[in-house]
């Protein structure tokens, strides 16, 4: 499977969305980085505009993070698996000695390993970003975490599991409808859904939640992969 995965990168040329990656988290970086600190998230009269909830500094990293690679890695499962089918070149890997489900299971497991490391990556630059300034600059937002502390690391890794697994939800619709938009247009759908508040109800909060989306996720993982073998291809 290791094999399978590094020639998946290799093929797709992975080197391209790392530096998508990487140009990402800076962007992100400096967002961040002016609401916490530059007062762009404030009012003219210096009060924070912020939501319900949102007056803490994890809010807008969790966010925004979690809303562009939720994004990147759906489009990449699209790039690397939805396109692949309505291109043909899937035709060629199925001629591989090698089952169905298991090159479809490797280009799923390339996507879902880059994108966990570059979320994880990106949360902590942010992070550490955030606390550096937070030592010589008044924040606008409160400085809620603590990056000595193991629940930290805990909370930071559950959370980006549950953000990148979520893409599985956008290649099922996008195998299904065999539309690489359809799956792109689905992580939005996604966002909009999960990140969203309600007055001062949203479904981040919940401690359920997670649990239930990650089982989910892997639900459709699972139902992208079933009947592989005797699926036509698109």
């Amino acid at each position: 499977m290791l094999k399978l995965i590094r020639l998946e990168w290799k093929k797709n040329h992975i080197g391209k969305y790392i530096a998508g990656a990487v140009i990402m988290a800076a962007l992100l970086g400096l967002f961040i980085f002016a609401l916490a600190f530059l007062g762009i998230a404030e009012d003219p009269d210096g009060t924070l505009d912020a939501a319900a909830g949102m007056n803490v500094i994890s809010a807008p990293i969790e966010l925004f993070t979690s809303m562009a690679f939720l994004n990147y890695t759906s489009v990449m499962l699209a790039s690397f698996i939805v396109s692949a089918y309505k291109n043909k070149t899937m035709n060629l890997m199925f001629t591989y000695p090698i089952k169905r489900q298991k090159i479809l299971a490797s280009q799923m497991s390339a996507v879902w390993l880059f994108n966990f490391a570059a979320l994880i990556f990106t949360k902590l630059a942010i992070y550490a970003c955030v606390s550096v300034g937070a030592n010589s600059m008044q924040s606008s937002f409160a400085i809620d975490f603590s990056m000595g502390s193991l629940s930290f690391y805990i909370q930071l890794i559950l959370k980006s599991v549950v953000i990148v697994s979520m893409s599985f939800i956008a290649l099922f619709v996008g195998l299904a409808m065999k539309s690489s938009k359809a799956a792109v247009v689905t992580s939005f759908l996604l966002i909009f859904l999960t990140q969203a508040n309600v007055g001062d109800f949203t479904m981040s909060d919940s401690p359920v939640f997670p649990i239930v989306l990650t089982a989910v996720s892997f639900g459709f993982a699972a139902l992208s992969l079933y009947n592989a073998e005797r699926k036509d291809l698109v």
